[in-house]
């Protein structure tokens, strides 16, 4: 560390005392990275990380998952082919966020003593993100938030969600933000600006790695489709959403297929009782709406580009769908995620059923307000979000002097 210094110092009149400040200030041995998660959404986001962390030799890398969910996760974890070295499997029938954060919470500890990493990487919102994050502070271990600086302002909406992106960005040592806007939020609140990376969303890094041109459906109900009648992609699944919301939600469905006879509806229904009860008060039997089980990651990908509408109340999609050129009606009243109504491919129409209806059936009958929505530019991201964020990592550990590159939406 001497030598380091003293090179630093005389750099100005020689230049060979600065390389070897350089060498004797690098790190002897690999950083040690973790990632943690534990639902679906998060394996699809973090994978193209878990790739990349892999590709580096100068890194260790060690996977953990929570199986906050269980059986969608393993799925993704099977598509993307990620090691796993650790799987706490907390998933139980009928679990509370008291249940998933005390297991995570115990889970962990015993993890994170024997691994000791450097770095704890998480991804967004879920309870598993913040009791990660949480596990990792009291075990004063760094942490990375990738997908750090999303924001509605309203702890109760989306609930959960937003109190946990935000407990998270409290404990976060770098945040790995999307987008600028979300740098914003950041700064915001007084996150140090050096500590912010904006790397663009690595659910674009997973989504052009999974969608062919020619994808078979082994759904043959859903390969059967014939190919001049339009789809329309709905998927619901918030809690706060639960109830009528999801009522008149579904019933806007309908109208839309009986008055529009050129499209069909095709619908993974999630496995959460309350959604499947109302789905069967509403659709069961319903001409030109095709109920299935939920979708494995790629084929849901590749109906997706398929697709020539999405009704949603997911966050990721509002993501993916623009990156594919698909207009997406957000199921919500606030979204996290402004840049893609901001540039014109997202809208938000609430949980309303006429107002579902109308928004919808103008997109479907008017060819210049669909196309304005579909040529939007998609602000989040270009394929190379996870490598940006190994970068940073390599960069902070001063095991890189390449100073990490920023995503800049074009």
């Amino acid at each position: 560390i001497l030598i380091g210094l003293v090179g630093s110092e005389m750099c100005i009149r020689d230049r060979k005392y600065f390389i070897v400040s350089v060498c004797f200030m690098k790190r002897s041995s690999p950083v040690k990275v973790m990632t943690v998660f534990g639902t679906r959404p998060e394996a699809i986001k973090m994978a193209p990380v878990v790739q990349s962390l892999l590709a580096h030799p100068e890194i260790e890398t060690k996977v953990c998952l929570t199986a906050q969910h269980r059986e969608m996760l393993d799925q993704v974890v099977d598509l993307f082919k990620l090691p796993v070295d650790y799987d706490l499997d907390i998933m139980r029938s009928g679990q509370s966020l008291y249940d998933i954060t005390s297991r995570v919470l115990r889970g962990l500890e015993e993890v994170l003593e024997k691994e000791k990493p450097d770095y704890v990487l998480v991804h967004g919102d879920t309870t598993t993100t913040f009791t990660a994050s949480l596990a990792a502070f009291y075990k004063q271990i760094k942490v990375g938030h990738v997908e750090a600086g999303l924001r509605t302002g309203d702890l109760a909406s989306p609930f959960p969600e937003e109190a946990n992106r935000q407990l998270t960005g409290v404990l976060a040592s770098l945040h790995f933000a999307p987008t600028e806007t979300a740098r914003g939020n950041l700064l915001r609140e007084n996150k140090k600006d050096e500590n912010i990376f904006v790397v663009g969303n690595t659910v674009i890094d997973a989504l052009l790695s999974t969608v062919k041109k020619d994808y078979t459906f082994e759904d043959e109900e859903i390969q059967a489709i014939e190919e001049h009648k339009r789809v329309i992609l709905v998927t619901t699944h918030r809690r706060e959403n639960l109830g009528a919301p999801m009522h008149h939600v579904y019933r806007a469905l309908r109208r839309l297929v009986e008055t529009v006879p050129d499209t069909e509806v095709v619908f993974p229904v999630h496995r959460n009782p309350l959604v499947r009860e109302a789905v069967e008060e509403e659709l069961d039997g319903a001409a030109g709406i095709h109920l299935v089980e939920p979708m494995e990651y790629e084929p849901f990908t590749n109906l997706m580009a398929r697709s020539a509408l999405v009704l949603t109340d997911s966050g990721g999609i509002q993501e993916e769908a623009p990156s594919l050129g698909k207009p997406v009606l957000v199921l919500r009243d606030t979204t996290e995620r402004p840049e893609a109504v901001k540039a014109g491919t997202v809208k938000l129409v609430g949980t309303g059923e006429e107002k579902i209806y109308q928004t919808a059936y103008r997109l479907l009958t008017d060819e210049a307000a669909y196309h304005a929505m579909a040529e939007a530019v998609n602000p989040y991201g270009d394929g190379r979000s996870a490598g940006r964020i190994v970068e940073t990592l390599l960069y902070a550990e001063g095991i890189s002097h390449k100073k990490p590159s920023k995503f800049i939406a074009k």
